[in-house]
């Protein structure tokens, strides 16, 4: 069959069932398979593709249909222009959390530092940052065993492993070292408001990496919380939260004795991202 044609029906068959990134969808399962990238596919439109490539691809499709993120189907999610390597056992790097890593990487540009990321999934946040900042470090701490192994092989991928350790603990036991900058996505969404999650997250993805308790704050206050133990005294703390938490999570710093540096907004204009730090480090500035 000829490829164009082979996209087209996928991409009809994916938009019959209300996927809204249908065409999208279909070229990046293909180029997936074919192993090329996706310029590829409008360069060689024409080309005959062979019957085992079809198979898969058909195979591919059909788990689509049923609402698996396409990330989980071709083993990938981009992240910070990484293809980092994913599985059910870990969240989708959002792109939202780039948002974390670009602040961080400026305000530490060209500096050593020791870094610890809490609720670490895949590794994606500490790995894009050690990516940045050559001379650092970092540590990264997850209650999953699976999710551990996915961020040590993927400290291997990209030859980080020098650099960045991964740690099976919750946030509760960890009580190694001191760090210069504390990262962490915890878990933000209200218990209450999980069932309004789409089908491909509430079937797909792991919703212990995204209950955040009654009111979405449980894990946020203990991150910041044991940030108040493990940072230095010049420490920053950067943290994303969820949609309309930056005045309650503003508070919790503030009632734990941190000042904040800035928050980040996503193109929505939500602030999403919180950066802080203590408050008799800020007021050496002031």
């Amino acid at each position: 069959m000829i490829l164009k044609n082979t996209i087209k029906n996928a991409s009809l068959l994916l938009k019959n069932s209300f996927i809204k990134s249908h065409l999208l969808d279909a070229e990046i399962i293909i180029s997936n398979i074919m192993n090329v990238k996706r310029e590829f596919l409008l360069l060689n439109d024409d080309m005959m593709i062979s019957k085992s490539i079809i198979n898969k691809y058909n195979d591919a499709i059909k788990r689509r249909l049923k609402k698996e993120p396409v990330a989980y189907i071709v083993g990938k999610k981009e992240f910070w222009s990484i293809d980092f390597p994913v599985d059910k056992a870990a969240l989708i790097p959002r792109p939202e959390t780039e948002l974390l890593v670009h602040e961080v990487t400026e305000f530490y540009k060209n500096k050593k530092i020791n870094i610890l990321d809490i609720g670490t999934g895949c590794g994606c946040i500490l790995l894009a940052i050690l990516k940045e900042l050559n001379f650092s470090k970092g540590i990264g701490i997850d209650i999953s065993k699976k999710t551990i192994t996915l961020a040590r092989n993927n400290a291997k991928k990209f030859e980080l492993s020098n650099r960045a350790s991964f740690k099976i603990c919750s946030i509760n036991n960890f009580n190694f070292g001191k760090y210069d900058l504390i990262v962490s996505n915890p878990p933000y969404i209200p218990t209450k408001n999980l069932r309004n999650l789409s089908m491909e997250i509430i079937n797909y993805e792991p919703l212990s990496a995204l209950n955040g308790g009654i009111d979405g704050l449980d894990l946020i206050r203990k991150v910041i919380y044991k940030s108040k133990v493990l940072l230095k005294k010049s420490g920053t703390l950067a943290i994303e939260i969820g949609n309309n938490q930056y005045k309650e999570v503003l508070n919790i710093l503030e009632k734990n004795g941190f000042k904040e540096i800035k928050k980040v907004s996503d193109y929505n204009f939500n602030v999403r991202c919180i950066i802080s730090t203590k408050w008799f480090f800020f007021k050496l500035f002031e």
